[in-house]
């Protein structure tokens, strides 16, 4: 009890050192942290003591290692917990502090996956794996899923970029002059909202390669937001703004480059971000019928060899991919359009 006391007093003797906003944040700060370095170190205890359960294919591999990496992250979470006790006022404790919630959300997360799997059995083994055989697949697996990966990436980039550059050109055209919307606007609303995995067979005829169907229909899922909301960008913009430009001395060439389009550009952000999405969705199920490489051919080929920890393993960095090329792509909307800022994250 007095330990306690001394302890209590210390750091009252610590905030008391304080500036005000500095010591408001140091109560809130580590209990959080003191939450999540118990979460962690019972997620490390319960892999290491609590024995597997039996399973047809023989026990689980790397599960020693990885309730020993557990106990390592509450080791260090400990460790900052300590160190916030005492400097509160640095930024990045109180970035810890609104990430630690959700540092014991993981950590519970993955200790109730492990003993449904692993520890009962209660979800049947091959088509549930624990976290230990995501492990596994990430440690002797990492090459294959690294090219597989890397794979996807071109083929989505390179089909993204084909189909944002022919939607953003078609948008703005449509949106500026009533001649090319008067022929593209029917073929817009007739081809546009169909999907582009219904002319999966179509585009494996048509095209000489798996690939360059494949490209194709990323880009026919990417074009269509972007040439929808780029046009409606463009024929939004305040008339007046024209007006004033043209006022002044300006063409038609330069109310369309820095009128129309920097005004659209918001919009053009948001078609981007649909169509990066759908074209997403697209490379998956291309890969998995006709290309011969990525993530999409991964998956088929783990499910057919019954591989269903390879499986998940390839979802999460499925996840990752895309989030990360999302999170890219707002970092470049919050760069062009700064002026904007705040008003959408990711």
């Amino acid at each position: 009890m007095s330990a306690v006391l001394d302890e209590s007093l210390a750091t009252s003797a610590a905030v008391a050192t304080l500036p005000k906003s500095a010591a408001r944040q140091v109560r809130p700060v580590t209990l959080p942290l003191a939450a999540a370095v118990l979460t962690w170190a019972l997620l490390g205890v319960l892999t290491l003591w609590w024995p597997n359960k039996p399973a047809a294919m023989g026990d689980w591999a790397y599960t020693r290692e990885s309730g020993c990496a557990a106990l390592l992250i509450a080791a260090g979470l400990f460790s900052l917990h300590s160190i916030a006790r005492v400097w509160a006022r640095f930024e990045w404790i109180v970035r810890l502090h609104a990430l630690a919630p959700w540092l014991v959300a993981l950590a519970a997360g993955l200790g109730a996956w492990e003993v449904v799997t692993a520890k009962l059995g209660l979800l049947p083994a091959p088509f549930f794996a624990p976290p230990t055989a995501l492990v596994e697949v990430y440690l002797e697996d990492w090459k294959r899923l690294a090219d597989c990966a890397l794979g996807s990436l071109r083929l989505l980039l390179f089909g993204v970029s084909c189909g944002a550059a022919a939607g953003f050109l078609i948008g703005v055209a449509v949106g500026w002059s009533r001649a090319v919307g008067y022929w593209a606007h029917p073929v817009i609303r007739f081809l546009g909202p169909i999907p582009a995995s219904a002319l999966l067979p179509l585009a494996f005829f048509a095209f000489p390669s798996s690939y360059s169907a494949a490209v194709f229909l990323i880009a026919l899922a990417t074009a269509f937001p972007v040439t929808i909301l780029t046009w409606s960008g463009v024929a939004g913009v305040n008339r007046s703004y024209y007006d004033v430009a043209r006022t002044l001395g300006a063409n038609e060439w330069f109310l369309i480059r820095r009128v129309a389009i920097p005004a659209a550009l918001p919009q053009v952000f948001v078609g981007l971000f649909m169509g990066l999405g759908a074209s997403f969705s697209i490379l998956v199920t291309a890969e998995m019928m006709g290309v011969k490489s990525g993530l999409g051919w991964y998956l088929t080929w783990a499910q057919g060899w019954a591989s269903y920890s390879n499986m998940y393993a390839a979802l999460l960095v499925m996840a990752v991919v895309c989030s990360s090329l999302i999170t890219l792509l707002f970092a470049l909307r919050a760069r062009v359009l700064s002026w904007q800022k705040g008003t959408l994250k990711w």
